[in-house]
Parts: C-alpha cells; sequence; structure tokens
C-alpha cells in the first residue's frame, strides 16, 4: 500500500521514516518529495509497505504523532490523476513564444 506522509518537518530524513514506519511492520520504500531546483524537502513523503495490515496499522499508529516537532498527516496516497499532474507539462509560457503578431 502506498502512504501519503504530510506535514513534514524538513529535517526529517527517510530513515527517520524507515524507522517510524518500521515499527508497524515491513517497510518497502520511503521517499522524501524534494524541489527540484533546491534539492530541500517540501515537506511530503510516500511510504510503499506490502502487506495493507501492517500499512493500515502503521496509518492509525502515527497520523497526529509528533515526529521532530511536528503531528504527521498520515493516510493512505490517493492515486495521481492527469489533473493532479498539471496535464500536459507545458512550459507555462504563451503560444507564439509571446511575440506580437503582425
Amino acid at each position: 500500500m502506498n502512504i501519503y506522509v504530510g506535514n513534514l518537518a524538513y529535517t526529517v530524513t527517510e530513515e527517520d521514516l524507515l524507522q517510524a514506519f518500521g515499527e508497524f511492520g515491513q517497510v518497502a520504500s520511503a521517499s522524501i518529495i524534494k524541489d527540484q531546483s533546491s534539492g530541500h524537502s517540501k515537506g511530503f513523503a510516500f511510504v510503499e509497505m506490502p502487506v495493507a495490515e501492517e500499512a493500515q496499522a502503521a496509518i492509525s499508529g502515527l497520523n497526529g504523532r509528533e515526529v521532530k516537532g511536528r503531528k504527521l498527516n498520515v493516510n493512505e496516497a490517493r492515486p495521481r490523476t492527469e489533473e493532479r499532474r498539471g496535464g500536459g507539462g507545458g512550459t507555462g509560457r504563451r503560444p507564439g513564444g509571446g511575440r506580437p503578431r503582425y
């Protein structure tokens, strides 16, 4: 099961997540989402736990738990949709290069 972990302190590491979720069972992976340009944490992560019962126990046990001064927001991750990904992945610039048309 893929688990969303929000409201992370910026000092939380993937090792911290592996340890916290490991209290509840097997953890396949933990990935803190980072800003592409700065490399700093965006304050949320995804943890993958292969056994659903252990994942549910981790969600129940860690949601609201304080880690490094912040209360975690832990729940089952929702699948990504086209809308949430931003669609076409454009550059944000106007068509035609922003030059006036004559």
